[in-house]
């Protein structure tokens, strides 16, 4: 049989199954209620039995003493019998000797005679004698004759004390006081015990939870301290952190003082070390923004020179004219990376965008009717709804998102992808998807695919001059838009997804998906309309 393995534990340890603790799901008062009505429990259960012990002990030895003193009477009686009864045959089931004066009722009385046979009986409570059942003579016969008290329960007439002697002539007398009485009062003890525990233990209960609860306050405090923290977003931006733990609950002489002591420190530990942080990230990012904006100047000269040379490429070798168009193709794409940076560094700044009308029903047909330009071996469709979504941002801004995304289905798609960009209005944000049947997204990808340089496997090289960074501006971009985007990809279906927040008129009128004719229109078909107020293709820049 195969053993399980603790993953780095020695060969031929096993791995020990974990255990639950019973309390796992209860908080720290309900375990610390409970551990205090437990153990009170099993002290009230612990003095109630060693108290109901002592008590029927007490009692059986005032029975035993009351015992001894019967014996002794009817020894006595037995002794001064008249001599002319040889036997005890009379009228009474019982003994002579068991109308010794001063016998109560209850005392049993048996007398065993070689060649007789046993007798015993009982007095009830108007002083006559009764008869013994059978089957209690039996266990009296078989009683030792030692003289010490021994304990036997005799059916029908209950549990008794019985002491057995033998007199001279060779007679066993047996002499018992009945244990009712004591089992009475044991069974007294033990419902007074048992009441009077469940009444303290529920009095405990609710003293207790009382006393908990005050006591797990400054807990409290800190757990919510540590929630306000835990709310804070600590990924990326300036981060104050000006949550501490109250004073009072941070001295150290107590367990709580200690905890909450401790988390001032982490927090402090944490505050220096993302303060840090974000100086170094604003160092970075002014350093990025500084290049970039030194970079295009060069770069620009580069390019001119290189265009200018090109002019008269007859005039130099073939060999140097290619070199030059390398060199300025290369210049337009290192320009392109340098504008990326530029805009990225920008933004990570936080510089205000525009904020004026943007009609996204004619923005993104530009866009697409440019990708169907740009890649027309791709098909394009358009999905739009028949009145105008219109935001409140930067029209460059946002156009540079939807031509980055229509770009990226361009450039990691086979020639022959459908290509769908769908635009719609719900609950006060505008929707606008792009979507492609092409490869998909590698899944080790997709979760960084938003990253800066984010690249995949040779489906999505950079082989048509992406730089990495598209993407990244196009999730940049709409969330200082105050939107939000995403992607989900399977092999055979790409969507990307940008939510922007609706115009505020807009937006009151926009509580449900925008219903009414909508029109599915692939880009550069004989079928012309595209949105529901008819306008041309022309109007609407598709081409």
């Amino acid at each position: 049989m195969a053993k399980t393995m603790r993953r780095g534990a020695p060969a031929g340890q096993r791995m020990r199954p974990s255990r639950r603790h019973p309390l796992g799901g209860w908080s720290l008062r309900a375990r610390l209620i409970a551990a205090l009505v437990g153990l009170l429990a099993l002290v009230s259960v612990v003095i109630g039995v060693v108290s109901t012990l002592a008590l029927r002990d007490f009692l059986v030895g005032q029975v035993d003493a009351q015992l001894r003193a019967a014996g002794d009477r009817a020894t006595h009686a037995y002794e001064n019998r008249p001599h002319d009864h040889e036997s005890d045959d009379g009228d009474d089931p019982g003994p002579d000797f068991l109308g010794a004066p001063g016998q109560a009722a209850g005392t049993l009385a048996g007398q065993l005679q070689p060649g007789h046979a046993p007798k015993a009986a009982v007095i009830d409570e108007a002083g006559a004698q009764q008869a013994v059942p059978a089957a209690a003579v039996n266990v009296l016969v078989d009683l030792p004759a030692d003289g010490e008290p021994h304990t036997r329960d005799l059916g029908s007439i209950g549990t008794y004390r019985l002491i057995a002697i033998t007199s001279p002539d060779g007679d066993t007398l047996i002499t018992g006081l009945p244990l009712s009485g004591v089992t009475e009062a044991v069974w007294r003890m033990t419902a007074v015990a048992t009441a009077v525990a469940v009444i303290g233990l529920l009095a405990v209960g609710a003293l207790g939870a009382v006393i908990v609860r005050r006591s797990l306050r400054p807990l409290r405090r800190v757990a919510a301290t540590a929630s306000q923290v835990a709310e804070v977003p600590l990924d990326r931006g300036e981060v104050a952190l000006s949550m501490r733990v109250p004073p009072a609950d941070t001295d150290p002489r107590t367990e709580v003082g200690q905890v909450g002591f401790a988390l001032n420190r982490l927090l402090g530990h944490v505050s220096a070390a993302l303060a840090a942080r974000h100086e170094s990230e604003m160092r970075v990012r002014q350093f990025v923004a500084d290049a970039s904006h030194e970079l295009r100047t060069p770069l620009a000269a580069i390019r001119g020179y290189a265009e200018m040379t090109r002019r008269n490429r007859d005039a130099v070798p073939a060999d140097v004219a290619y070199a030059l168009g390398r060199m300025e193709s290369e210049t337009v794409r290192m320009t392109a990376l340098v504008d990326d940076l530029l805009l990225l560094a920008r933004l990570d700044e936080g510089r205000p965008l525009a904020t004026e009308p943007v009609d996204l029903t004619s923005l993104i047909v530009d866009a697409v009717s440019d990708a169907h330009v740009a890649g027309p071996t791709r098909h394009w469709r358009l999905d739009l709804p028949e009145d105008p979504v219109t935001v409140t941002g930067d029209a460059a801004r946002l156009h540079q998102v939807f031509a980055n995304l229509l770009a990226n289905a361009r450039t990691h798609t086979p020639p022959g992808t459908t290509v769908t960009t769908a635009l719609a209005s719900s609950n006060g944000a505008a929707v606008v998807t792009v979507t492609d049947d092409g490869h998909g997204i590698p899944p080790d990808l997709l979760p960084e695919v938003f990253e800066r340089f984010a690249r995949g496997d040779t489906s999505r090289s950079r082989a048509a001059g992406s730089t990495g960074l598209g993407l990244a501006i196009v999730f940049a971009v709409v969330e200082a838009h105050q939107g939000g985007a995403t992607v989900e990809s399977r092999p055979g279906h790409t969507a990307f997804t940008v939510t922007l927040p609706l115009r505020a008129d807009e937006a009151e009128a926009s509580g449900s998906p925008t219903t009414g004719t909508q029109v599915h229109t692939p880009v550069g078909s004989p079928m012309n309309v595209v949105t529901g107020d008819k306008r041309s293709p022309e109007g609407m820049g598709v081409r």
